[in-house]
């Protein structure tokens, strides 16, 4: 029998109240900063800082791209965490069906762990 309470969804609604607030908070945050910013028109301002020395080579700095990847994956497997904190809040009132759904969710999210780890993602020497 399918059970139709669904109270878990009280603990998704918090987690999207604090993501609603937490994406007003920086927005806010940005365009103040941009509002109270100082416009400074001067040719050497963009210019790195080297403690009263002349600036050497360029500021741009090009990034490896594996710390983007490290980055990406860290974030993929952290919201998988996210999600599945209702769900063992709720564990009991779901029954077999929502455990299978987990299951599911988590056999999902380790298939694409093996493809990073096959694709030598995880490594940091290549």
């Amino acid at each position: 029998m399918i059970s139709n309470d669904f109270s878990y969804l009280k603990d998704y609604g918090q987690i999207g109240v604090f993501l609603l607030f937490g994406l007003f908070f920086a927005s806010f945050s940005l365009f103040l900063a941009w509002l109270l910013r100082t416009r400074n028109n001067d040719p050497l301002f963009p210019t790195t800082y080297e403690c009263g020395s002349e600036p050497i080579g360029s500021s741009f700095v090009q990034m490896n791209v594996r710390f983007y990847l490290f980055a990406l994956l860290f974030v993929i497997f952290d919201v998988e965490t996210l999600f599945i904190y209702p769900w063992a809040v709720a564990y009991k009132s779901l029954g077999i069906i929502g455990f299978f759904e987990m299951v599911i969710f988590i056999a999902i999210l380790f298939i694409g762990l093996i493809y990073a780890w096959r694709k030598s993602a995880l490594k940091w020497e290549q």
